[in-house]
């Protein structure tokens, strides 16, 4: 019965756009890693805003880096390779988001919550294409 439903649900899956598929796991990434995010403000206090950030990203990246190799871009390559590959787009995507959030806060003087918010948007378009053409791309 649970091979059944499961067969069933993966088809349906993959039956999905790529690029829904990378918007509903991210999603789901998202939510997890800016609960971290604001988690350890929580605890840190909102002046950590960067130590919060390094913190949330760091074990969202592993979480992401599984989930988009397995349900969305269906990998079968070598895990290592690609995990070096997500690394360097995560750095990419870390360094925008950073940028962001340290201009929104700092510069513009707007809330931190509000301004991470605004930097996931953003940096969730560049993470699509760097793992579309650089980390998952097979050839």
């Amino acid at each position: 019965m649970l091979t059944k439903f499961f067969y069933r649900f993966w088809n349906f899956w993959l039956r999905l756009s790529e690029k829904i598929r990378f918007v509903l796991v991210g999603g789901f990434n998202t939510i997890i890693a800016y609960a971290i995010f604001w988690i350890l403000l929580q605890l840190l206090g909102v002046n950590n805003y960067q130590i919060s950030l390094l913190l949330s990203w760091t074990f969202s990246s592993v979480i992401s880096y599984s989930l988009m190799r397995i349900f969305v871009f269906c990998s079968k390559e070598g895990w290592c390779s690609e995990y070096f590959k997500c690394v360097v787009s995560w750095c990419v995507s870390y360094i925008c988001n950073a940028i962001i959030l340290e201009v929104a806060v700092s510069l513009l003087g707007w809330n931190v919550y509000i301004s991470q918010a605004l930097a996931i948007a953003i940096y969730t378009c560049i993470t699509y294409i760097l793992f579309k053409y650089f980390a998952f791309r097979h050839q």
